[in-house]
This record gives structure tokens, sequence and C-alpha cells, in this order.
């Protein structure tokens, strides 16, 4: 048996003072890592995981998987080899590796014949230990995609570790402030620069409904709704710059999330002090619900909406506090009108107060025995009715769908205009009003989703899905601060010359569990958060980037980049795509913006100026997808469209099906008409380029010329590689 190698004593003597400083050795074992150890055991389908710090004279495993025992001498230690690699330290076969096969770790138990670790190396760049696995059975391999998952899980690992390193710390320096926080009526909070919870003393538990130990060294995000989400951001950013945050000192009214979902008013004190090289923030937050309730009653008075004449929230939820509280059966309907904001945008405010009075009107003579009817605000209604059988609660909202569906008139004109209804009953939904409530807006979320003019009863099945797509929410802004999106490139040809002319930028998630995702497992909740522009400005600047570099080899090269919606929705879209065709040197008839048929659909006259301001810039606008949806022709005039792009479910099966190549030739023919460019996606075949050749389509992508590829590999294949 050899033995490990040994650093030199300076070096071994500074490792082990660092290690000392974590406090781990001979401490029990923690959830966080073991979660972390259990998920590499599932992910490698392996026998032993182990979280091993290494000591002077032995190894102690902090988290571990597999093994019975808790430490083994160093002398005999695997890891004491891996923490002295330059990366991964990989044995394939103990017994047939001369440095193992007389170990007694490979001789007797656990009978190591396969052992892989990755180094657990501190900021400061110290080798604490080893995230290792072991099997009983040699591998052959160990593939690049396992070295990145390891290394990931490592980091994960390392980062927790660290979190328990800087908490100790700061213990140190605050513990007279933690005794007077422990009695404090009001929720205190400590946070990192990187926005962890560090402190979280009694009165928050109760507040917030999180134990203390469930959200050390957490994101403070999982308290802060996303109705002030852009100012916590801001304050974090200040944070991660070393800057001062701007609330610091400062008293404000916003609101918090509690466990359970629901939000409370809150009023937040900051304050916030450095400690070594960083900054600590410190919040006092006070439940003020008493505080507007005494202030609401003020204005019962005016508990009817001014419009509509109908109740107005207050008024409703007042009494659907009273029904509940009585526990008396009872049914929400809740109603949001589809079209509204159409209607307001086009035909002006005036047409928009009639037609909400006009259903005010229809859901008094709909639902004359109701309990309460409201408007809660803008195009939102709700009907409560008494009694909670389902039968009748899908009755009724089948009536207010057909009422609402019947044509609205203003001056000589027809309002396109429909309902969406969520429906939830109590008790069998919820005997809580905020539960119930929420509960109705969960179905009628679903109603929109599955188009206009519809109603869903509530299922408990709906919630599960609205809280995994809330994890998945915060897990994507995670990723976007990781790193983790990148960007594909797909090239676009001319069907003529099969010259390379340009390529289209295309989103991926390299998730550290899963891989690489395509845009259709996230784009669409992605789209919808805070953080989309933000995504889209990044992305269209990677875009850019590339494309500068591309041009030197090709000129004329131009790149089409998807926008979000909360792009256009922004108004910053004009001035963004200014200041990142200045930063990269761009032309700007070198970009091609992609919008999808939703993006033009609902465009208003903020949208249609921006996209005007775009066009001449000399900057392309591409309808992408075009023939899948309902876009009329009015669009194509009214908005400066220069290029459609034919949507490759078109393009499958062209050859063979007459409908799809019915549907080509007119798009054909409409771009042609209109002076538009045009390009097919989705081209796999000779036969299909050869079609779209002849009948005058410019330009097509798809896997006949290549997959997307990273920028790298997209140069190497259809820039540098290919004479121009």
């Amino acid at each position: 048996m050899i033995l490990p190698p040994a650093l030199p004593p300076e070096a071994e003597a500074r490792r082990l003072a660092v290690l000392a400083e974590y406090q781990l050795l001979n401490s029990d074992q923690n959830e966080d890592l073991d979660r972390l150890t259990r998920l590499a055991a599932r992910l490698f389908h392996i026998p032993i995981v182990l979280v091993s710090l290494v000591d002077h004279d032995r190894q102690f495993f902090k988290s571990r998987v597999g093994l019975d025992v808790c430490e083994t001498i160093r002398d005999i230690s695997f890891c004491a080899h891996a923490i002295v690699a330059d990366d991964i330290f990989v044995v394939s076969d103990a017994l047939a590796d001369p440095r193992f096969r007389e170990n007694p770790l490979v001789l007797g138990r656990p009978f190591i014949r396969f052992y892989a670790g990755k180094p657990l190396v501190t900021p400061s760049g110290e080798r604490l230990g080893t995230l290792c696995l072991i099997d009983d059975e040699p591998r052959d391999t160990f593939t690049p995609v396992d070295r990145a998952n390891l290394t990931d899980i490592a980091a994960l690992v390392m980062d927790r570790l660290e979190m328990r390193r800087l908490d100790r710390m700061r213990s140190i320096s605050q513990a007279r402030f933690e005794n007077i926080a422990a009695t404090s009526p009001d929720a205190i909070i400590c946070s990192n620069t990187r926005g962890h919870i560090t402190f979280w003393n009694h009165a928050a538990e109760r507040l917030f409904g999180y134990s203390a130990a469930e959200v050390d060294g957490s994101p403070l995000d999982l308290i802060v709704p996303d109705s002030w989400r852009r100012i916590y951001d801001d304050e974090l950013s200040r944070l991660k710059n070393g800057d001062r945050p701007e609330l610091a000192g400062q008293t404000i009214e916003l609101s918090g999330l509690r466990r359970d979902g629901s939000e409370f008013p809150a009023e937040l004190s900051l304050s916030a002090w450095r400690e070594s090289d960083s900054i600590s923030v410190g919040a006092i937050v006070r439940d003020i619900t008493d505080r507007r309730q005494h202030e609401s009653r003020l204005f019962r008075l005016a508990s009817l909406d001014a419009l509509t004449g109908l109740p107005n929230r207050a008024a409703w939820r007042e009494r659907l506090d009273r029904v509940l509280g009585d526990a008396q059966p009872a049914t929400v309907l809740l109603l949001d009108l589809d079209g509204f904001k159409e209607v307001n945008d086009t035909l002006g405010h005036s047409a928009g107060d009639h037609a909400l009075i006009e259903v005010a009107s229809r859901l008094r003579n709909t639902c004359p025995d109701a309990v309460k009817l409201a408007r809660l605000g803008g195009d939102e209604f709700v009907v409560l009715l008494e009694g909670d059988d389902p039968e009748v609660a899908c009755r009724t909202a089948a009536s207010l769908v057909a009422s609402l569906a019947r044509p609205f008139e203003f001056a000589g004109q027809i309002l396109d205009l429909s309902a969406s209804i969520g429906v939830s009953i109590s008790p069998q939904h919820s005997t809580v009003p905020d539960e119930l409530l929420g509960a109705a807006d969960l179905a009628l979320y679903r109603a929109k989703a599955a188009g206009k003019g519809r109603y869903e009863l509530f299922s408990p099945v709906f919630r599960e899905v609205a809280v995994a797509r809330r994890a998945f929410a915060r897990e994507l802004r995670i990723a976007f601060e990781h790193g983790e999106f990148e960007m594909f490139y797909q090239a676009q040809v001319d069907t003529i010359t099969r010259r390379v002319t340009g390529a289209e930028a295309l989103m991926r998630w390299r998730h550290p569990q899963r891989g690489l995702l395509s845009p259709a497992s996230f784009i669409d909740v992605l789209s919808e958060k805070p953080s989309a522009p933000a995504v889209g400005e990044w992305a269209l600047r990677q875009a850019c980037e590339a494309a500068v570099s591309w041009g030197l080899h090709r000129p004329n090269f131009h790149i089409g980049v998807n926008l979000f919606s909360a792009q256009l929705r922004s108004g910053q879209l004009v001035a963004t795509i200014e200041r990142v065709l200045s930063d990269t040197g761009l032309p700007a008839a070198s970009l091609e913006l992609e919008l999808v048929e939703n993006i033009l659909l609902r465009s208003d006259d903020t949208t249609a100026k921006s996209l005007h301001a775009l066009r001449d810039m000399g900057v392309g606008l591409a309808f992408d997808d075009y023939g899948t949806g309902y876009a009329s022709l009015s669009l194509l005039k009214r908005l400066p469209v220069t290029r459609l792009k034919i949507d490759r479910s078109f393009i499958r099966n062209l050859i063979q099906d007459q409908g799809d190549a019915a549907v080509v030739n007119a798009i054909l023919y409409l771009g042609r008409s209109f002076g538009l460019h045009l390009i097919a996606e989705g081209v796999e075949t000779e036969a299909q380029l050869a079609y779209l050749a002849e009948r005058g389509c410019g330009e097509v992508q798809g896997y006949l010329f290549g997959r997307p590829l990273p920028r790298e590999e997209f140069a190497t294949k259809h820039v540098v590689g290919e004479a121009p």
C-alpha cells in the first residue's frame, strides 16, 4: 500500500487551521448535507457517498450514505489522495491499482473497487476534504457529464459548509444583539450580502411560519412577494456590489409572504452595518394588519363601487368573513373579462366603463339570489352564493358564461368580450376566506389558460401545480444569477446558394441536475416573471456580440433574437436595443427581432410605436410561427413586420400533405404581396428545400443544415469552416 502524498508543512498547517474554523469535526450529521449525499447516491446509482473531512491523522464523515462508520485513519484514506488532486480523483479499479490493491479498505469492508472524489475547496483555496463516490464493483468509465454532476454537488456541499462558518463568525460579534432580539415582539431578521438569512428570531417564526432552523442560510426571497420583487432585487444588487442598501435607515410599508402563501401588510425598518469587509442587513418587521383594519373602518361608508353600483372589495370581504365565520356552506365565483384591455386600448375608457356597467347588470339578472355581488377592481367581479353543491355551482357558472358571451354594444360597435370564471366551494376547498378566494383564483387561472369563455371548478391539484410553478420560478431566478442560461445558434441558409446568411439565437438552460433543457421546458414560466426583461437583454447582448465576431468573416451576417412580451411592456425596449447595438458595434440592419403572435395580437399604441421606432432604426422585425394562430391581415398592415417565418408544423409533411402545402403556398403568396422576406423553419429534407426554393422562399433553417449549436461550434461549422 502506498501512503497518500503529503502537502508541504506550512500548507498543511494552514489547511488544518481553516478546517478548525468550520467546527465540523465530531459534529452531528447535517440534514442539508444528507439530502445532497442521498441525491448523489441516486444520481450515480452508487451504494456509498461520503462528505469526508481530512484531519491531520484521520478522515471524519460529516455526511454519509451506505457506510456505518464515522471515520477512518488518514493513512489508508482514498480522500487523502483526492484532496491534493487538481480536479476529480478517480480510481476505476482499486484492485488493479498498485497504490490501493493492498489497502485494508479494498481487501476488507467496504471492499472499495471504484472511487471518485472531488475536493471541497474553501473560497480561500484550502482543501477541507472531499465529496466522494464509492462502489464495491469496478467502473470502466466516469464520463464528462459525471464529472460535471459531481462538481456541481460538491459546490452545493461547500456552500452549506461555508454558511456554517460565516454564521459562527457572525454570532461571535452579535451575541448581545441576538439576546435582545430573542425577546422582541417584532420579527427581527438578518441577512448577508448574498441575500441569505443569517438570523431569525422567535417572533419571525410566529409571523412567517418558518422555524429558524428551516430558513437558516436560505434566500431571503422566500418571504418576498412578487409585489415588491423589483425593490428587493435592486437592494440585493447593491449589497452584492458592496454598496449600502438604499432603504437602510428608513421605515416603509410593504407586504410579507407567509409560509402558506398568504400575504400580509407589513411595516419594515431596515438597518445596515459593516462587519469585516462585508455589509450585513437587519430588518424589523411588524404585521400591520390590525392597523390597516382600523383604518379601513373609516372608509366603510364608501362601500360601493362608484361605477357599477356593486359592493366593493371591502364590503364583499366583510360578508364573506361573516358567512365563513358562521360555518355556513358557500360558493365563490370569481370572474375576469377576456378582451377587456383590448376594448380599453382600442375604443377608449368610455367603452370599457360601459362594458363594466353592463356586466354588473347581467350579474344581477343572472344571480338574483346571490348572497353578495361585488366588483373587486378593474375587470374582476365576484359572486358569493349560498350552498356547497358543485352541480349548482357549475350550472350557475355556465349561465354566467353564456350571459356574458352575448354581444356588448357601444356607440354602434360590437365589443369583443367574454368571461372566464373560477369556482371554489366551502367547506370542501377551505373555510378560510383568503384560501377560498385563492382557490377560486387558481381555478380562474386554469379557465383562462384553457381559452376564452370557460369556467373551472377548483381541484387541489391546481394548488399543487401552483406551488410547483412558484418553486420552479424561484429556480429560474437562481439559474439566471448563477449563469446557467446559454445561447445556442441555428443557421439560416439561402435556398438557392445554400450559403449561411445568418442565425437564430436560441436560449438553453444547463440545469445542474437535469442537464441541457430546451426553451419548451422553461420559457413560458420565465416570460411571466419580473426578471424576463433582464434575461431578454442578456440574451440580446450575447447574440449581438456573437454576430459581430461572425460578421468579420461573413459580411452582412444577420442574427435573429426572440423577444419576451415583458420587454415590450417595459417601455424600455427601444433604449435597450440602442444601448446594446452601441456597446457591441452591431449594425442595426444585422439584427432581427422575432415576435410571436400573442405579442402582436396584444399590441397597443405604445407597442406599435416601439416597433415603428425600431424599424426606423433599421432593425428587422420577424413574425414568428406565422400561420399557427389567429393573426389577421390587419396586423401586417398596421405593424412594420419585415419577414414572415413559416412554422415547422407546416413543413414537416409539406411533400405528403396537400393541406400543409396549401398553407405554405398561401403564406408565400401573402409575403410576396406585402413585400416581406420569407423563411421556413424545420427543413429536414432535400425535397422540402427544393419545394420551397422553387416557390420563392428565400431562406430556410432546420436540421438539414444543422441543429442549434453553442457559439464556438457554430463558428467552426458555419462561419470560419465554410467559405463565404
